[in-house]
């Protein structure tokens, strides 16, 4: 478990706030000994949403878009760390208007970090995800760039008291885009479970363990350091399978065939990540490559590729069976709320 004393009586702010990550923090963090916690989003409803269900004063809204610098500098003033989720993150969005997954995700991610440095912030996590290894899809080229963004901003400020780093993960289940919503939408509608190929892998993580994987990184970062947790797959045929047994559901399984630029499988280390990874228990800390262009010096200190280290993917993880899916799904607030709900 985290330590939560490092927050006491400082400011965090959210970009993207508004979105599942952002009301998981609020929900870990609230009741602490945190001052302030800063929304950012250009969301208006969801802010008035989150103001009217919270009633919480230690809660700040700022609207605003990442795109805009000048939106951005006044909501970071004071702040003392940062949790950057904002994002465009849906793949078949991102694959038809790939200008504006780079607007957001990259020259977004650039303004953050710029404002962040100006204002003198502490320490700032980046969310990025798995699409960004050995990326095939715009959303996961633009987060793939946005990773160098980040890294070529820590490397040229490793010196500024600012500490500036990364976290990569699979899919959170029930966030926004997530497959299972729609699974259980199917379900009580009475209609076949679309899939798009059910041998396909994902990593399953619940937004509990998306926020300790940042306050992880938060805690343990050096400037320019990458995190990822040792997170479980599964296909999701069993996937689906499973959602339709826990709801009891009578749907049928429909293979739609995969969406533009999916992946069979994901990757959340690359084999060449993994030469440099260092195991931390349930997460992976991958440092900060700090040499600079004049590549003959200390060249020996970075190995040279080993046909010996494996990239870490949803294909050779710890694959979970059927019911340990469902314990899984369980723990998400959106399953429970849903599977109540159904029960009625």
């Amino acid at each position: 478990m985290i330590n939560n004393d490092i927050f006491n009586g400082k400011t965090l702010l959210i970009t993207g706030g508004t979105g599942s990550f952002g009301n998981a923090v609020l929900k870990r963090f609230l009741n602490t000994s945190i001052k302030e916690i800063r929304i950012f989003s250009r969301d208006e409803d969801k802010q008035d949403r989150m103001r009217r269900s919270y009633k919480n004063d230690k809660i700040k809204f700022f609207i605003g878009d990442v795109k805009d610098y000048n939106t951005i500098l006044p909501a970071m003033k004071g702040v003392d760390y940062v949790f950057h989720a904002a994002a465009l993150k849906q793949v078949p969005s991102c694959e038809f208007f790939p200008i504006e997954a780079v607007k957001t995700n990259v020259i977004g991610t650039n303004n953050v970090l710029s404002a962040a440095l100006e204002c003198g912030v502490k320490r700032i996590v980046c969310l990025s995800t798995d699409k960004a290894a050995y990326p095939i899809n715009a959303m996961g080229m633009s987060k793939a760039l946005m990773e160098k963004t980040i890294i070529a901003k820590a490397r040229d400020n490793k010196d500024s008291g600012t500490v500036i780093c990364c976290t990569r993960y699979g899919n959170v289940m029930c966030s926004r885009g997530s497959v299972i919503p729609i699974f259980i939408k199917q379900i009580k509608e009475g209609k076949d479970l679309t899939v798009t190929e059910p041998s396909m892998t994902r990593f399953l993580m619940n937004l509990d363990e998306a926020v300790e994987l940042v306050v992880f990184a938060f805690e343990h970062a050096e400037p320019g350091d990458l995190f990822v947790q040792k997170a479980d797959a599964s296909t999701v045929g069993d996937l689906a399978t499973a959602v339709n047994e826990l709801f009891n559901g009578k749907s049928k399984t429909k293979v739609i065939g995969i969406r533009h630029s999916e992946k069979l499988y994901e990757t959340l280390l690359t084999k060449e990540e993994c030469i440099h990874a260092i195991d931390m228990g349930n997460y992976f800390r991958v440092p900060m490559d700090a040499r600079d262009l004049n590549y003959e010096k200390g060249f020996s200190e970075w190995a040279t590729l080993n046909e010996k280290n494996s990239e870490f993917n949803s294909n050779n993880t710890r694959r979970l069976n059927i019911e340990e899916i469902k314990e899984k799904l369980l723990t998400t607030d959106y399953v429970k709320e849903e599977l109540a709900n159904w029960k009625k």
